[in-house]
């Protein structure tokens, strides 16, 4: 089967956050959706849902629990049971939960800048104090972990790190060596790992995502996993995610953090996710080729057109983290290209230290918008000189 993922599909008649929250004459190369219709086989099993008339309360859908641990024993080896998973509306929900149940006012959880804003927030919204460590550039631009700072920064008064894989915004997906040495360093502390990986499944060749979990019980015991359907099938929308928990009690602390605030998935989410794991292999190797060919366009482009940017190469998700402190651009460089160029990023310094003179530019589009969008840059930047 066969998907066309360069048909451009108006969004701006619909309530997309996306498309809607600049004018209409800007490009949105910002907030993590993809540009591109869902699989068909999760549209079908919504239609069917739809088409049965009926929406009183729901309750998890048969076979959804199989789904995901064959999945996971497909994809990683990951050998998990049904009560290790938790559903949730979000990860974003998760890691709140896992600070809210985990921490107490002024104790720490450590996050690795620059980081996607809602992780950077977690800590506060539960009273605990957040210990950044910020992430090392390399001269080619990409991005290593600072072993001696990560353990100094495991304190006696950290109880929960934080782990983004794949990093969003860096586009790094960390190899099997640096996610052992994270988690043993965890271990001999009793630090808890809260791993995000909702960008698991957005991976590019030769770098394949590892959850941190998946590398022995020992780890498994001490780490909460967060996956999604959302970013990799573009069901955002229909907020249905799952946290993998094999420690029982971790589990039911956790759990216990819901107190009564936090709602139960919804039918519809539930529906799309069980067609998604199920049906959806076959479209994401598509849209994986197809990203994989805006990311290579994207990084040329920048290279040959772009003097003074600096794209970091990109091993994961449709984020590409660009540089833009050399480029002679006078304040906020996103700022710049959404007045100059009218295309819409995400401003680099709300993703903490290390973010600033960066944009983040989402390039899971058609191939002739991602170009649109390039050449108003370009153009933007050349008349700067």
């Amino acid at each position: 089967m066969s998907y066309q993922f360069d048909n451009l599909i108006d969004r701006r008649c619909t309530e997309s956050i996306k498309w809607n929250c600049y004018d209409a004459d800007v490009l949105p190369l910002w907030v993590a959706d993809m540009d591109f219709e869902s699989p068909r086989e999760v549209i079908a099993a919504l239609r069917q849902r739809v088409d049965h008339g009926i929406f009183g309360y729901g309750q998890e859908v048969k076979g959804l629990r199989e789904a995901v641990i064959d999945r996971l024993a497909r994809l990683y080896c990951w050998q998990v049971a049904p009560e290790d998973l938790v559903f949730l509306p979000g990860v974003i929900t998760g890691f709140n939960l896992a600070c809210q149940a985990l921490t107490r006012p002024e104790e720490a959880v450590l996050v690795q800048t620059p980081v996607y804003p809602p992780i950077l927030s977690a800590p506060g919204n539960a009273g605990a104090r957040r210990d950044e460590m910020e992430l090392i550039r390399r001269s080619d631009g990409s991005y290593e972990i600072d072993f001696n700072r990560f353990e100094q920064l495991l304190t006696v008064e950290t109880r929960l790190f934080i782990l983004c894989n794949p990093h969003n915004p860096v586009g790094r997906v960390f190899r099997r060596d640096e996610l052992e040495q994270m988690a043993h360093r965890c271990l001999e502390r009793g630090v808890i790992i809260c791993s995000d990986e909702i960008h698991s499944d957005l991976v590019f060749s030769c770098h394949p995502h590892i959850p941190i979990a998946s590398l022995s019980p020992e780890i498994a015991n001490q780490t909460i996993t967060l996956m999604a359907p959302s970013k990799t099938y573009n069901i955002a929308g229909l907020d249905c995610a799952l946290a993998i928990i094999p420690n029982g009690e971790l589990r039911h602390r956790f759990e216990a953090a819901f107190r009564g605030i936090v709602p139960h998935v919804g039918l519809i989410g539930y529906t799309a996710c069980l067609a998604a794991y199920r049906y959806g292999d076959a479209w994401l190797a598509e849209v994986m080729a197809y990203l994989q060919g805006n990311r290579d366009f994207l990084s040329r482009m920048v290279l040959d057109c772009f003097p003074g940017l600096r794209m970091a190469p990109s091993e994961g998700t449709y984020l590409a983290w660009i540089d833009c402190r050399n480029a002679g651009i006078p304040g906020s460089p996103a700022r710049f290209f959404l007045d100059k160029a009218r295309v819409a990023l995400n401003e680099g310094y709300t993703f903490g230290r290390g973010g600033e003179g960066f944009v983040r530019l989402n390039f899971a589009c058609p191939r002739q918008t991602l170009i649109q969008a390039l050449e108003r840059m370009q153009g933007a930047l050349e008349k700067l000189r």
